[in-house]
C-alpha cells in the first residue's frame, strides 16, 4: 500500500475565479478555475495519481484493480466510490439549485443523491450564503416565485465567515454566493437541478432551469443555519482537531498541525487529506510524500499509522 498524491481535475463555470490556480498552485489549461475535485472518480471528472507505481493512472483505475480493500469496511455498502471532495472559488454567485436524495436520484439521473458540507476556507467581508428558506412555504409557492422571478425574496440568506461549516442535506434550496472560497465533501453525484440564474447568459443562451424536478425534491420547511462545528476544538500533541461535521455518509475534520500529527488509517475507511494552508509532509516509515496548499492525499483503508509534520492546516474526511 502506498499514499497517493492526487492531481484533481478543474471546472471552468461562467462564476469561478483564479484563486486556485494563484494560491493553491492548483494548474489547468482555463484561465478560469471555479472548481477543482480533489478528490474525484466520477466519470465527469477523475483525479490522476501523480507519485509512485500508479502515477500517470486514475484513481478509479487503480481502485478497480486493487480491490475494495482499500477503501474500507464503512464503503462496503456502496455500489461506487461514494465521496467526492471540491474547492470551490466562487468570484460571482453560483446559480439557486437543489440536490436530489439517493432514491429520486437513482430512479430519474442513474446515479446517487448528494447530500453536501461546505467548509467556509476563506470569503469576502459580508459574504453570504443561501441556505433553505426563511420561512415555511408550499409547492406551489415556491413554483409561483421561479415563474414571477420573486424567488429571492422567500430564501434564507446567511452571513458566512473563515472557519463555518455548513451541512446541507439532499433536498435544500441553496447557494454559494459571490466571495467565497469553500471545500466541498458531497456525495459522488453531479446531479443538480437549478431554479435561478440571475437572468446570466452563456453562449448567448440562459443556463438550462430545471424546474419541475426541483420542486419534485425541494424541502419548502424554514431552515436555521449556525455555521459551527459539530464539535470543540480538541489539543493533541503538535495538534489540534476539529470535528467539523459527522454523518452516515462522511466524516471531516480540520487538523490544525503545528509540529506533528499521529494518525491512523484502520481497515473501516480510507483516508482524504486537503492541505489548506501552510506546508509539511506524510511519513510512513521510510516513505515521505509531500503535504503542501492545494495538495491532495489518498490514504487507503488499513494503512496504519502515519505522520504529518510541519505547520499545515489540512481537512481530513473518512467514510
Amino acid at each position: 500500500m502506498k499514499i497517493l498524491k492526487l492531481t484533481p481535475p478543474t471546472k471552468d463555470y461562467i462564476w469561478g475565479g483564479t484563486r486556485l490556480s494563484k494560491e493553491f498552485g492548483i494548474l489547468s489549461f482555463e484561465d478560469r478555475q471555479a472548481e477543482a475535485w480533489m478528490l474525484s472518480c466520477h466519470e465527469a471528472g477523475q483525479c490522476v495519481i501523480e507519485n509512485g507505481d500508479f502515477a500517470g493512472r486514475t484513481l478509479s483505475d487503480v481502485l478497480a484493480n486493487e480491490g475494495k480493500s482499500y477503501l474500507g469496511k464503512n464503503c462496503e455498502r456502496f455500489e461506487s466510490f461514494p465521496i467526492l471532495i471540491k474547492l470551490i472559488d466562487a468570484l460571482d454567485n453560483l446559480s439557486v439549485q437543489v440536490h436530489p436524495d439517493d432514491a429520486y436520484a437513482l430512479e430519474h439521473e442513474g446515479e446517487y443523491g448528494k447530500t453536501e458540507a461546505w467548509y467556509i476556507v476563506d470569503c469576502d467581508e459580508g459574504a453570504e450564503i443561501i441556505y433553505g428558506f426563511k420561512k415555511d412555504i408550499d409547492s406551489e409557492t415556491f413554483r409561483k416565485s421561479i415563474e414571477e422571478n420573486t424567488l429571492l425574496e422567500y430564501v434564507n440568506r446567511v452571513k458566512v465567515k473563515k472557519g463555518d461549516i455548513f451541512f446541507i442535506q439532499a433536498g435544500t434550496l441553496h447557494a454559494i454566493c459571490k466571495g467565497i472560497l469553500l471545500a466541498e465533501v458531497q456525495q459522488n453525484s453531479n446531479t443538480t437541478y437549478r431554479v435561478y440564474d440571475y437572468g446570466r447568459l452563456q453562449n448567448g443562451k440562459p443556463r438550462e432551469l430545471h424546474v419541475e424536478k426541483a420542486i419534485d425534491v425541494t424541502s419548502t420547511k424554514a431552515i436555521d443555519a449556525s455555521g459551527k462545528p459539530q464539535g470543540e476544538t480538541i489539543k493533541k500533541d503538535g495538534y489540534s482537531e476539529t470535528l467539523l461535521t459527522s454523518c452516515e455518509l462522511f466524516t471531516v475534520k480540520r487538523l490544525d498541525v503545528e509540529e506533528r500529527a499521529e494518525l491512523v488509517a484502520d481497515d473501516k475507511s480510507f483516508v482524504s487529506l486537503v492541505a489548506l494552508e501552510g506546508n509539511g509532509v506524510v511519513m510512513h516509515g521510510d516513505t515521505c510524500v509531500t503535504l503542501y496548499k492545494g495538495d491532495s492525499l489518498f490514504i487507503p483503508a488499513g494503512f496504519g499509522r502515519f505522520e504529518i509534520l510541519g505547520e499545515v492546516t489540512v481537512i481530513e474526511t473518512r467514510v
